[in-house]
């Protein structure tokens, strides 16, 4: 039997406790989860590739993925996902909203190659609202972000924060 390939993209800027939950409960679905960390053009990152799969690889060691592998990317998600050997791409699905995109996404994947399939997993409830772009815009007006992170990501953005300089009112 053929060993099953997944793919988890995303940015992860930062990663998330919403994140980690996919990475942990995907990697139950297949032998080896990639974690593909890409750039997203339509976003302004606050940490570059490196530091972003560093990031990625830290918090996967943490959570004890063993069957998980983080590899950057700048392709299409399909092309990747052929390149890993993967035939399953895995997301994260919060609400409504993040349906109607991922269905869309799905739909225009399937047309680029489709023999590889789309499984999506629903956010676990208490995490559902946790996205990084509002970690990130809470962190830099001053507020707290250890209910959506994990303390060393934490660490890491306010580091971050500091470096730019928050912002206040």
């Amino acid at each position: 039997m053929a060993k099953r390939i997944g793919v988890y993209p995303g940015t992860f800027d930062p990663i998330t406790l919403g994140h980690m939950d996919i990475i942990e409960r995907g990697a139950k679905l297949v032998d080896e989860l990639i974690i593909g960390v890409t750039t997203n053009i339509a976003k302004s990152p606050m940490f570059d590739d490196d530091e972003r799969i560093a990031m990625v690889e830290r918090e996967v060691a943490v959570a004890g993925c063993g069957n998980c592998r983080v590899v950057g990317f700048n392709s299409l998600l399909v092309d990747f996902a052929k390149e890993q050997g993967a035939t399953t791409i895995v997301r994260g699905i919060r609400g409504v909203t993040d349906f109607e995109y991922e269905y869309q996404l799905t739909g225009m994947n399937r047309q680029l190659n489709h023999d590889i399939e789309t499984v999506f997993l629903m956010a676990d409830v208490a995490l559902q609202p946790i996205a990084s772009r509002l970690v990130k815009e809470i962190a830099i007006y001053g507020g707290e972000i250890g209910k959506f992170v994990t303390p060393k990501v934490r660490a890491d953005v306010m580091a971050r924060v500091a470096e730019r300089g928050p912002r206040s009112g």
